[in-house]
């Protein structure tokens, strides 16, 4: 307790870390005021009503870091830079000088790779943007736009997500901790008073029982995730000795980290574009008069509101998904090579192909771990609702997931600039 205090003490007086911190929370509540500001003629009942009732718009609405449940200017938030982000990384598979610049030109190629996805992200706000716009406009929740008018709102949120990412940009180049992660957890606890506020308003102590038991559950599931997301298998590596002269250098060890949720939450993001789509053509179809297209819409619907169904094939997705994305950022192949170039081994393995060997077996063993673990992660909130039929919780799993990692990511930044100071 004495340490943690004093780490505290640190904190608030030391200047550097303290205009660090409040200009986070100042970057933070300069976003929380830009998702206030509505874009005009928007029809607020019937809004909460479809982001309450569509979980595709839901999870828009979070990653937008809240700006799309009242349709303000930055209702798309950090989402096309999120979807540039994953696209380049995914393209790298298949362009050869974009994944040398990823992982051998070090921090300058990385600079460069990120700055297209940038660029990337500018396009994917106009196609995002147009088709939220339009799929608005088909439910009533915007009126009648003409041609100008809606070029004007489009205009307004393109500009907007720009802002935003250059706003999570500067958190993290002036500030502590990543900045588009920083914005979406913003998002998320904002919504927190009023989840705990509709709770104590629908509080009957007859439920008190399980309102204990849901709370110890979610207590479990907060260890659960931090131990996962903190957990990894260490890859003893030994250095060879070399003799220069009088002087010895080498022989040290160390170890490669290989995590248990090496992709983090991205596979869920993929599942969840995906299986959220039949859902979002559903409900545009759902006003057809063509006979054809509304039978389709009503499959669609049906398959998206059966629980079950819809939980297994969302488990699956993460499952496949967790491997898919694993396979994209870690390469067993590069680093046996790596190894082998800088004169390092595996402790009892050969250089050169039998350490990717060995590497690629225990990636899979992990990555299976983690992607059960996603996948239930992941499915929790919806068997809750089809047991409980309580369709309000404060976090689900994509957002529990993402918070926990923040504050841990926001902690680990904190401790560093901390021992900096004492150093």
């Amino acid at each position: 307790m004495e340490k943690i205090l004093g780490k505290l003490r640190i904190v608030f007086t030391d200047k550097a870390i303290r205009s660090k911190i409040l200009f986070v929370l100042g970057a933070l509540v300069f976003f929380r005021l830009l998702s206030a500001i509505p874009i005009p003629g928007i029809d607020q009942m019937k809004l909460q009503s479809f982001i309450n009732n569509n979980q595709f718009v839901g999870v828009l609405n979070m990653f937008s870091g809240g700006g799309l449940s009242n349709l303000s200017i930055v209702m798309l938030g950090v989402g096309p830079y999120i979807t540039g982000s994953i696209i380049m990384q995914l393209l790298t598979i298949m362009s050869p000088r974009l994944k040398a610049m990823y992982q051998d030109e070090g921090d300058l190629g990385r600079k460069k790779f990120s700055q297209y996805s940038r660029i990337l992200a500018i396009p994917l706000a106009v196609v995002q943007g147009l088709g939220l716009l339009i799929l608005l406009k088909s439910q009533g929740i915007v009126g009648d736009l003409s041609v100008i008018q809606m070029a004007t709102n489009l205009s307004v949120v393109v500009a907007g997500s720009i802002l935003v990412m250059w706003i999570g940009e500067l958190i993290s180049e002036f500030g502590i901790g990543n900045g588009v992660s920083m914005i979406i957890f913003a998002g998320i606890v904002a919504n927190l008073p009023k989840e705990i506020a509709q709770l104590i308003f629908t509080f009957n102590v007859a439920n008190l029982p399980m309102y204990l038991l849901f709370f110890a559950i979610g207590l479990l599931i907060v260890a659960g995730v931090v131990i996962v997301t903190e957990a990894e298998r260490p890859i003893s590596v030994t250095y060879a000795k070399q003799v220069r002269g009088d002087h010895i250098a080498g022989g040290t060890q160390t170890y490669i980290p290989i995590r248990i949720n090496q992709a983090g939450v991205i596979p869920i993001i993929f599942a969840l574009s995906i299986l959220m789509f039949p859902q979002l053509v559903g409900t545009f179809l759902a006003n057809s008069a063509n006979a054809t297209l509304l039978s389709v819409s009503h499959g669609l619907i049906w398959f998206a509101n059966n629980t079950w169904l819809y939980s297994v094939c969302y488990f699956l997705f993460v499952f496949i998904f967790t491997y898919f994305y694993t396979a994209v950022t870690f390469d067993p192949n590069q680093i046996a090579t790596n190894l082998q170039k800088n004169g390092a081994f595996v402790s009892g393995i050969r250089p050169g192909d039998a350490t990717r060997d060995y590497i690629s077996k225990i990636l899979t063993r992990t990555t299976t771990m983690g992607a059960v673990f996603l996948g239930l992660i992941a499915v929790f909130p919806l068997i809750i609702k089809s047991v409980t039929g309580i369709t309000a919780f404060a976090v689900g799993g994509t957002a529990l997931l993402i918070v926990v990692s923040v504050v841990i990511d926001l902690i680990k930044k904190i401790e560093a600039q901390i021992s900096m100071r004492e150093y």
